[in-house]
């Protein structure tokens, strides 16, 4: 039986979370660990000072699941070197409500920041996120959204999650995040590439300073057919995007550097 790790960014309360759990579970055991409230948009951070704590916790059905203090990434920290004392068989991160979409957003976000994490470590991950068009500016709007507007979603995570079970991750590839759009009815599903255009002006002035006001798919710039952010902005698909985390380089690009360094 694969052991699946299923980590997200939104809460370990979350409905994305639970909606996808029930999916994997006819798979193999799951180990649901995720921070105890909301880490959005912290990507790969660690808690560089202070405690870590690990609670054990009930989920909205009733089962066994760990909420942590600390970030996504080190769920997947602390699950491998204090809960599971192992690697999982796969990681599975979301379903995160809201998009993850360009390389911006690979960056920041908590849920890419577990599957980074993951990836990093050897351990194959899948992200699934349902991309919402608006994110007000208030907290409590996610408690809103329903395991039915998610059954797509979860419908298609399960089904790229057996897949990967079955025959192994695709070569070349250490993570696949999947942007499902909102409300879409009809499975088209498009193999996009990352968008690298980064944000516009996310930025509002406000008595205090500038600050994220609310989000929009606006904010994302005008991408290249292709990607994943013209393809869930543009064309209302459902995007599937390959990620590989090793970065390439070429140290003979420095060449010319190196002789006036005298190295």
């Amino acid at each position: 039986m694969p052991t699946i790790l299923l980590v997200n960014d939104d809460g370990i309360q979350s409905i994305g979370l639970l909606a996808l759990k029930k999916r994997l579970e006819k798979f193999g055991e799951v180990i649901v660990v995720a921070p105890e409230k909301e880490r959005s948009g912290i990507g790969k951070a660690l808690t560089a000072y202070g405690h870590v704590k690990i609670m054990e916790t009930r989920l909205r059905d009733g089962s066994k699941a760990y909420a942590i203090t600390g970030t996504p990434a080190e769920a997947f920290l602390l699950a491998v070197n204090k809960i599971l004392k192992r690697s999982p068989d796969l990681v599975v991160a979301g379903i995160n409500l809201g998009p993850n979409l360009g390389i911006d957003d690979v960056l920041n976000s908590g849920t890419l920041g577990a599957a980074l994490e993951a990836a990093i470590h050897e351990v194959p991950a899948i992200a699934v996120s349902y991309c919402v068009q608006r994110i007000p500016d208030r907290l409590g709007w996610k408690e809103k959204v329903t395991s039915e507007e998610l059954e797509l979603t979860a419908a298609l995570a399960q089904e790229v999650v057996e897949y990967v079970l079955k025959r192994g991750m695709p070569s070349d590839v250490d993570i696949i995040s999947i942007n499902v759009p909102e409300g879409v009815k009809l499975r088209r599903v498009k193999i996009t590439s990352l968008s690298y255009k980064g944000y516009g002006d996310i930025y509002t002035k406000g008595k205090e300073g500038y600050k994220i006001k609310g989000w929009v798919q606006s904010s994302y710039l005008e991408a290249e057919p292709g990607t994943d952010v013209y393809t869930v902005k543009k064309e209302g698909c459902i995007s599937i995007t390959p990620i590989k985390v090793r970065f390439p380089h070429s140290k003979t690009a420095l060449r010319t550097l190196s002789k006036a360094l005298a190295i």
